[in-house]
């Protein structure tokens, strides 16, 4: 009897047979070490040959934020609960924060959740680390297609780890996740943003609808 193909997934939801274009995690092993997260567009299952750059103008392998472990270690465990939620209703395996004890631990990402972890990274990376709960809560009480639509309009700017860093588009996000009161409200009704998707990611924007208050979580 034929049995259907099952895709392998890596990190957080990367599908590599899909789309090779996720974004990289990197944790080092030494707790007072930043947290890397970069951007890619081809995919190396060898992690030795998985390169990092801090070069601006490249069109690959594109460093998003640095990140702070002690602000890394606010936002990881909530960031992990919402992606797996979300990967189970997809029918993935959920992931996990990888940092090894020799060498640096790196975690690959799907794309679009890839854009928005960038995205809290970018709200809290200057913010006082009190505002980090307040930060966590807005973002996730925005809508995913939002996160994307914010994330899309930061990066076209001001989207370098370092170049962009407190400028522009990038220093509103901060502004907007940490200093605009929290709210628990969730739209019942979402719209698909306005940028293409790709046939797998509109079916996560579906899942994510449901997911939303109101929502079936059957």
């Amino acid at each position: 009897m034929f049995k259907a193909r099952v895709e392998k997934s890596e990190g957080f939801g990367l599908v590599p047979a899909r789309s090779e274009h996720h974004f990289l995690v990197t944790i080092p092993p030494h707790k007072k070490d930043d947290v890397l997260i970069s951007e890619h567009f081809t995919w190396e299952e060898s992690e030795a040959r998985r390169e990092l750059s801090f070069a601006l103008g490249q069109a690959d392998n594109k460093m998003r934020v640095i990140l702070p472990r002690q602000k890394w270690e606010a936002i990881a465990d909530p960031v992990k609960a919402e992606f797996n939620q979300r990967l189970r209703h997809l029918g993935l395996k959920s992931g996990q924060w990888l940092i090894k004890s020799t060498k640096d631990g790196q975690t690959p990402i799907a794309r679009l959740f890839g854009k928005e972890l960038v995205l809290l990274a970018w709200a809290i990376e200057e913010a006082d680390p009190a505002l980090i709960p307040i930060a966590l809560k807005n973002w996730l009480g925005l809508a995913p297609e939002e996160r994307w639509w914010l994330f899309t309009m930061t990066n076209a700017a001001t989207g370098h780890a370092i170049s962009g860093r407190g400028k522009g588009w990038r220093k509103a996000v901060r502004y907007a996740l940490t200093e605009n009161p929290v709210s628990d409200y969730r739209p019942e009704t979402i719209e698909l943003p306005l940028f293409k998707l790709r046939e797998d990611e509109a079916v996560w924007a579906r899942t994510t609808i449901s997911l939303t208050n109101g929502g079936s979580q059957k």
